[in-house]
């Protein structure tokens, strides 16, 4: 690689990570150099900088655009392409969270929607989607969460991480709040 010794470190670990998100490790390399670089590369920059074949790059970028996590940018002047990532970590965070929702939890969700359609043909089948049941109520209840926290704009949810385990002490008090006005609603039961 021709990189920094800092940046280099940053790329080897992202290309490392990259593996083990399940994109390959080129791919995750090159977004790493992206996400770091000053300014947008064209896809020689990058195999010098990589030190990876032009036609790798190719198919990684591509790759990166079909996730929507790359941008394409033009100069006067050149007519080769230039990449870079979006500036705005938080972008950059929703593009990721969105992407892969479509890719891995919308058709789990299709599948398990389809199993729980059938009609169960023995005992064990019922055991299975009934655990199947549980377990598509608790992907639809994340997905709908994942909806509603998708609107916020980046300030709330910045809070909301920032809030972490704190959340459950905004619950507890909600929960004190709720059982003290119906302990002191007048019970007509007990009217005479």
């Amino acid at each position: 690689m021709n990189l920094p010794p800092l940046v280099q470190s940053f790329v080897l670990h992202f290309g490392e990570m990259g593996s083990r998100w399940g994109i390959n490790r080129t791919v995750g390399q090159i977004y790493a150099l992206l996400y770091v670089s000053p300014s947008p590369l064209c896809a020689e920059e990058i195999a010098d900088s990589l030190g990876i074949s032009r036609s790798n790059v190719s198919m990684s970028l591509r790759e990166l655009q079909t996730w929507n996590l790359v941008l394409l940018k033009h100069r006067p002047d050149d007519r080769r392409d230039f990449f870079t990532t979006p500036d705005d970590v938080w972008l950059i965070l929703r593009t990721l969270a969105e992407e892969r929702k479509k890719r891995e939890v919308d058709p789990t969700l299709s599948v398990l929607r389809e199993i729980l359609m059938q009609r169960p043909a023995s005992e064990a089948e019922r055991h299975a989607q009934e655990r199947m049941s549980e377990m598509h109520t608790l992907i639809e209840q994340l997905t709908h969460w994942y909806e509603d926290v998708k609107q916020l704009e980046t300030e709330r949810l910045a809070t909301l991480l920032s809030l972490g385990a704190k959340v459950t002490k905004l619950l507890e008090a909600k929960d004190r709040v709720v059982s003290l006005g119906r302990s002191r609603r007048p019970n007509p039961a007990n009217k005479s």
